[in-house]
């Protein structure tokens, strides 16, 4: 028997978009049924019309910070603004909270802070510091989704970055368990070559943050990955000079994944005005050609997914000095109608969006009952009116700190309700109570 029937024109699934019925039992997909198939009496229908109907997203790069810095975010906030943009599942990163999630110990601080708090549902990153090898199978095994690391300066002491035999010993330890490594490549002894200025002109900024800083640390990680045989994910790539690298690696068999963010596709340097360090993010955004081939990049599949990347702080560390200002772009909220616009305006389809910011990423992280509308699957949705546009307005956010750098833009694709496990947590901005669950890795 089914509990659930919701009914559209357009449903993407794996196979492609199609009218269907998606049939909900216990949490959930029981079938995907012909649009005009019969509704089973004591089904609930869910008439949805030409609202699109999507696989809720996941979102596998986001900085909760909670406990320790929740004046920048916190998992109730957080949560709240993944729910009303699309977003049904989120991993957690390991740094900005304080304790990092870089012990069992911290990890279980973390899940006990946010158990009461998820309107979606919550994973955790474990963290690979030079002093904490030691502490990694024993995150594994607590069910971790695999280990962060950093190249270059992290911006907060508590999580430093590894040197080159650090990061050689870490991934021989990660290896041997089969675990995943998520690096921020960026070389340090090239950001320190770069020319440093303070002050609000960004072009200076964008110099200090060189693409060649990227395409040497992806350089040292593929080489590492290749020696070891280590599975490794580059995390948030915006230099397209990596690109050609990137492919010839996974062409020769590298267990190499690579992920890129909404403000690398959809924001250009040309645009980003002096002084507006609501756009500063490290690595940072880029000119439009280099966009442009970021884009080719997703197309051909060299970057597999992505993800938000969302890394919020209090409004008074945005000054307007780019040199000093807090690195981070908060866009959960906004991630699925900032891609899809762009995408949209490319060519690509809302199968092309799904795959990149749900299967892929679920993928990544093992959740094989996320990240598509079929059988056996969560029934997590988002249903979707792609043609409607809205005008971004920063109070209408659910982040803590309505900082944005999409203030004041015209975006296509309005969410009209999320769904997780078969129940509907958001629709007209109005919120249920949280009924997120905590993820642990299972393969």
């Amino acid at each position: 028997m089914y509990e659930l029937v919701l009914r559209s024109t357009r449903v993407v699934t794996p196979e492609g978009t199609r009218a269907a019925c998606v049939a909900v039992t216990a949490g959930r997909i029981a079938r995907v049924l012909p649009h005009d198939a019969e509704v089973p009496s004591g089904a609930r229908l869910e008439e949805l019309g030409d609202d699109v109907l999507l696989p809720g997203l996941v979102d596998t790069h986001v900085h909760v910070n909670d406990p320790g810095r929740t004046e920048w975010e916190g998992f109730w906030t957080a949560t709240r603004a993944a729910a009303a943009g699309g977003i049904t599942t989120l991993i957690d990163m390991p740094l900005n909270s304080l304790p990092p999630t870089t012990t069992v110990g911290n990890l279980q601080v973390k899940r006990e802070v946010a158990a009461a708090k998820a309107h979606v549902d919550v994973g955790f990153w474990g963290g690979a510091l030079p002093d904490n090898v030691k502490d990694l199978r024993p995150l594994h095994d607590a069910g971790v989704f695999g280990f962060k690391a950093f190249l270059s300066p992290s911006g907060v002491e508590e999580f430093p970055e590894l040197d080159q035999e650090q990061l050689s010993r870490s991934l021989a330890e990660i290896a041997g368990f089969g675990g995943l490594l998520i690096v921020h490549a960026e070389d340090p002894h090239r950001l320190a070559a770069a020319p440093q200025r303070g002050g609000g002109r960004y072009a200076d900024f964008l110099a200090s943050r060189p693409r060649d800083a990227e395409d040497a640390a992806v350089a040292s990680l593929v080489a590492q990955a290749k020696r070891l045989g280590a599975r490794v994910h580059v995390l948030h790539l915006s230099s397209s000079d990596a690109l050609p690298l990137i492919a010839a690696a996974k062409a020769e068999g590298v267990r190499l994944t690579v992920e890129t963010c909404p403000h690398y596709l959809t924001l250009t340097a040309e645009e980003v005005p002096d002084g507006a360090s609501e756009f500063k993010c490290c690595p940072p955004i880029r000119e439009a050609a280099n966009q442009n081939l970021l884009w080719q990049a997703l197309a051909d599949g060299t970057i597999d997914c992505v993800v938000t990347d969302h890394s919020p702080s209090t409004a008074d560390l945005k000054t307007d000095d780019f040199a000093t200002a807090w690195g981070g772009i908060s866009g959960l909220q906004l991630s699925l109608p900032a891609v899809w616009t762009e995408a949209r305006r490319r060519g690509h389809s809302l199968d092309d969006v799904v795959r990149w910011m749900s299967a892929r990423t679920a993928r990544l992280a093992g959740l094989d009952r996320k990240g598509a509308i079929e059988a056996g699957r969560d029934a997590d949705f988002v249903v979707l009116a792609p043609e409607e546009t809205f005008t971004v307005d920063p109070a209408a956010l659910q982040h803590r700190n309505r900082v944005t750098a999409y203030a004041g833009k015209t975006l296509y694709g309005v969410v009209r309700s999320t769904w997780l496990r078969g129940e509907r947590i958001v629709a007209g901005g109005e919120f249920t109570e949280p009924r997120g669950e905590l993820l642990t890795r299972t393969t």
